[in-house]
């Protein structure tokens, strides 16, 4: 954004105004995609088209359910709100909270471990968080450098993951996250999806380590959709 001009569309856009502190802990996940959804709405803007087709894909071939897609991305927006509204966290690290199924991974540098810790306990109080894998690195945070070689493995991360030859299997239920050169897997999968998955990642030139932080399903049971908070 420049000043509040967006750089999609040839109007100003004024910033969407979300829910926030206890009106944001409060808000139904609904609720939540709705503010999203009208703030871009009344901006004209690209972005609330991409984010709904996105959500549609999920929603379509996840095995999670629609209501706990939606429970993700609150669970998202809540562990950032509370981050930012912390600046003895936010002024000394640069962490992030990726939620899938109600299970929370957190990436990123704190420049000290205690840092970690305490986000990673905050988030662990959310509602709907289940579990809390705290993957935070001590140090200083990384360079734009790193963070486009991170995109890159992530883009060729997902790209291998299409090569997976199993019956059934679908490459959208499978999330990619990287920092740092390591590579976290997370989804709904069965074993031996959960190993073809990081097999093919491993041999992806610039990976430094693969961490699977799946959930596994029978496969002769059908998924419970992370449903189960």
């Amino acid at each position: 954004m420049n000043g509040n001009r967006c750089l999609c569309c040839p109007q100003s856009c004024a910033p969407s105004r979300l829910p926030s502190g206890p009106l944001l802990a409060a808000a139904t996940p609904l609720a939540l995609l709705l503010a999203l959804a009208s703030g871009s709405a009344l901006t004209g803007c690209a972005p609330l088209f991409v984010a709904g087709a996105a959500y549609t894909a999920a929603v379509v071939y996840d095995r999670r359910s629609a209501d706990v897609v939606l429970d993700d991305e609150v669970i998202e927006l809540q562990a950032r709100d509370a981050y930012l509204k912390n600046p003895d966290l936010s002024k000394h690290s640069n962490l992030r909270a990726t939620s899938y199924a109600h299970t929370v991974l957190i990436t990123g540098q704190a420049e000290r471990v205690q840092i970690a810790d305490r986000y990673a306990r905050i988030v662990a109080q959310l509602p709907k968080v289940k579990q809390v894998y705290n993957e935070a690195e001590v140090g200083p945070s990384i360079g734009l450098s790193q963070m486009s070689e991170d995109a890159l493995l992530t883009s060729r991360a997902k790209l291998a993951i299409q090569s997976v030859n199993i019956p059934g299997f679908d490459t959208l239920r499978v999330k990619v996250i990287t920092e740092h050169g390591v590579v976290y897997l997370m989804g709904l999968v069965t074993p031996e999806e959960a190993d073809a998955t990081a097999e093919k990642v491993r041999r992806i030139p610039g990976v430094e380590r693969v961490v699977k932080i799946f959930e596994y399903i029978d496969p002769s049971q059908p998924p419970d959709a992370g449903g189960a908070a």
